[in-house]
Parts: C-alpha cells; structure tokens; sequence
C-alpha cells in the first residue's frame, strides 16, 4: 500500500472516526480504517483524547491533519475533540452525504463513499 503522506514531514494525518452503536457510526469507523490501510492517515483513539491521556493530547497535538469523521447530527467526534481544545480540523459529516441513523446499513459500497469522502478531506 502506497502512502500518499509527504515523506518530509514525521508528523501524522489523523483519522477520528464515531465508532457508535448505531450503523452510521459502524460505516464511520470501517471507513477510517480503510483510510489508515490505504496509508492516507493513522487511525487514532478518541477515547485516549476524551479522557485527556497526555501521550494521545502530545501526539494529537502534533497532527500535521485531523479529520473527524461523524456519522449522526450528534457530532460526538467534533465535540471531543473541541471540549479537547481542538479546534482545526477537517470535519466529514456522513449525515450531510446522504447516510440516515438507523436507515444506512454498513455495506461496502457505504463505507467506500464515506472513505472516498474523506480521503478528499485528507488530501
């Protein structure tokens, strides 16, 4: 897998997707690991954000990019990483490409147009 990543630059894309319940936040999810194999970023823990764990802040903090990915109008992503003290980053809204909570099943070709999405937002 070739990486579309400057070679000049050590500083990671990062890729925060919604891992919720719902299929929305599934298709979020396998379409930020798609975008990590297919070397356009790294995905990373919001978790380890939310709760404020100084090595995933340090290495978030040094993103050369961030994309936040959310499935729902929840924007659970974008509010992390604000409350965070994040506040640039690209946010890819799956709601906004036609993806409905509870109506979007996590099919293939799903998860390809969300990753599709945000690989434009990582580049």
């Amino acid at each position: 897998m070739a990486s579309e990543e400057c070679a000049c630059s050590s500083a990671p894309k990062l890729i925060f997707p919604c891992s919720g319940a719902a299929d929305v936040g599934e298709i979020a999810d396998r379409a930020g690991r798609k975008l990590s194999r297919d070397g356009l970023g790294k995905m990373f823990c919001l978790a380890g954000v939310g709760g404020r764990l100084p090595g995933m802040m340090k290495t978030t903090e040094g993103a050369s990019a961030i994309l936040a990915i959310d499935g729902c109008a929840n924007d659970c992503v974008k509010a992390c990483l604000e409350q965070a003290g994040f506040k640039k980053f690209e946010h890819l809204k799956l709601y906004e490409l036609g993806f409905e909570k509870g109506m979007s099943p996590a099919i293939e070709s799903a998860i390809a147009k969300a990753a599709e999405a945000g690989a434009a937002r990582l580049r």
